[in-house]
């Protein structure tokens, strides 16, 4: 599995000809509501030339769901992409219309197609619909935690399947994200055998470095994650 970072909360996995791209944010929409938050690394202009296979949403927030970003991946039309999204993010990404396949990707549903199981799990974030994602490879047996937006919560952990493993979580400590302690715990109580720490440097000064989870690889933005 190649395991791409794009920046803030965004992935992009790809196997075996299949592309899934996870919450891409690649614009400056966030800082035109807040100017503070103007992106530090530039846009990456040709992840646009890509048509994955499938798309996730984690939820209904700006850098996760960005209405500058999704709609140029969603008006392509050379495939038809499977799109996975909570309620609160199916409700807006389907009237971007191309002919894919939109799917109500709530909590507890699972979805199987190309050799992979995608399942919704809770988290617990300031949009009460957003979801983290378990991404089952069959082929090789492994799975990848992407936990979205998510604070430390017991319910969230109770979600959670056993034999993680590659977690990739928030770290920032603040929009109702875990902090770096937290973030630690979080993974090692889910049991995930590495963890890659997110949400940092694009609006930030954070050193991923002080994230004190023995077992971490920390990425590169628009580079291949080692995991």
């Amino acid at each position: 599995m190649k395991i791409t970072w794009l920046g803030q909360a965004g992935l992009l996995f790809e196997k075996n000809g299949v592309q899934m791209m996870i919450d891409p944010y690649l614009s400056d929409s966030v800082a035109r509501v807040n100017p503070k938050n103007t992106r530090r690394v530039p846009v990456e202009e040709a992840l646009f030339d890509l048509s994955p296979d499938i798309m996730i949403f984690t939820h209904d927030h700006i850098d996760h769901y960005d209405p500058e970003t999704a709609p140029r991946f969603l008006h392509k039309q050379d495939k038809c992409m499977t799109v996975l999204g909570p309620a609160s993010v199916w409700q807006k990404a389907r009237q971007e219309g191309g002919g894919h396949n939109y799917v109500q990707f709530n909590r507890h549903t699972e979805w199987t197609e190309k050799g992979f199981c995608f399942a919704a799990v809770k988290a617990e974030h300031s949009d009460t619909q957003a979801i983290g994602v378990i991404i089952h490879d069959l082929e090789a047996d492994k799975r990848y935690y992407v936990t979205g937006d998510t604070l430390y919560n017991k319910a969230v952990l109770a979600d959670l399947p056993q034999g993680i493993d590659v977690i990739f979580l928030p770290v920032n400590g603040v929009g109702n994200n875990m902090n770096m302690l937290d973030a630690a715990r979080f993974a090692k109580e889910c049991g995930a055998k590495v963890a890659v720490p997110l949400h940092f440097g694009l609006f930030d000064s954070l050193d991923p470095r002080d994230f004190p989870f023995e077992n971490k690889v920390i990425p590169a933005i628009y580079r291949e994650i080692p995991v």
